[in-house]
């Protein structure tokens, strides 16, 4: 059974949506009937993504909005609530997808830094804080879905500041998740996304070509339908090269690295190399 969420003539709001998993999201969304407002800098990307949802909506125009939007700005947020009550009444289906990833390093530029933390995490709690009294308010089912990574869970080396942020997702997803659970008559779930290797203009580096190891926007988002409708909260997602059962062992290693008192990021350690490779050839 789908979420109820999911139902024709249902609103939803996708950060970053002109693009990538974002504009795959919607896609899938328009495709069932849903309205949409898709929310991304650029009026050229914006207006782009609105005319291909346009032709597959089931509304047409009338049910496809844009709004220009930076999610790290609590008051441009806080409009584009308000141009979702006034359009379509409210939101029901939140997905907090927006983010960037300009590299980063330890004693790198600051502003790298701040711009990664400021789209990438406080993106995802102005969007939760913003719309989630509206859509408990209104007493339908509902959905929030932020977008996290596997970086913000084994917290690889190499780019930092977007591993503390994705890893902050992590963190303020569950603590909203406990929060809607235990308030009464709460209709709402948030849920995480946790992509794997996907190819997208974010990640493309220049390419022009999927790597094979890749799965695109589309198989990510029908994973992500899938393990919605099966009320999954940590939707995590495989990729050509990574199964499942061996991102359970990366996850297992990364938590012994606390428990077993092990060096930090031991998994990248010379002395311990051998032992996480030998225990990787356990995955299922």
């Amino acid at each position: 059974m789908s979420h109820p969420a999911l139902s024709p003539g249902r609103v939803a709001v996708i950060t970053g949506g002109a693009s990538g998993i974002g504009l795959a999201a919607a896609t899938r969304f328009a495709r069932i009937g849903l309205k949409l407002c898709i929310a991304d800098l650029g009026e050229d990307r914006l207006s782009r993504a609105a005319e291909a949802l346009t032709a597959i909506a089931q509304g047409g125009a009338d049910s496809i909005m844009t709004s220009a939007t930076d999610v790290s700005d609590l008051d441009a947020v806080t409009r584009l609530e308000g141009q979702v009550r006034e359009r379509f009444g409210g939101a029901d289906i939140l997905m907090n997808n927006a983010g960037i990833q300009p590299g980063s390093a330890m004693f790198g530029p600051l502003a790298n830094w701040q711009r990664v933390l400021e789209v990438n995490l406080w993106g995802v709690i102005h969007g939760s804080r913003v719309f989630a009294p509206g859509m408990m308010a209104h007493g339908r089912s509902g959905l929030i879905i932020n977008t996290g990574s596997k970086q913000g869970i084994t917290t690889p080396p190499g780019d930092p500041a977007y591993n503390v942020a994705k890893a902050g997702v992590k963190a303020f997803t569950e603590a909203l998740q406990h929060e809607l659970r235990n308030t009464q008559g709460c209709k709402l779930s948030a849920h995480l996304l946790i992509p794997g290797h996907v190819f997208t203009g974010l990640t493309s580096r220049g390419r022009t070509e999927k790597p094979p190891g890749a799965w695109t926007p589309d198989q990510t988002v029908d994973f992500m339908m899938e393990r919605l409708e099966a009320g999954d909260f940590y939707i995590l997602c495989p990729d050509n090269d990574v199964p499942r059962a061996l991102d359970e062992r990366r996850i297992l290693w990364a938590a012994g690295d606390i428990v077993e008192n092990r060096p930090a990021l031991s998994r990248w350690h010379p002395d311990h190399a051998d032992a996480f490779a030998a225990f990787a050839k356990l995955a299922r």
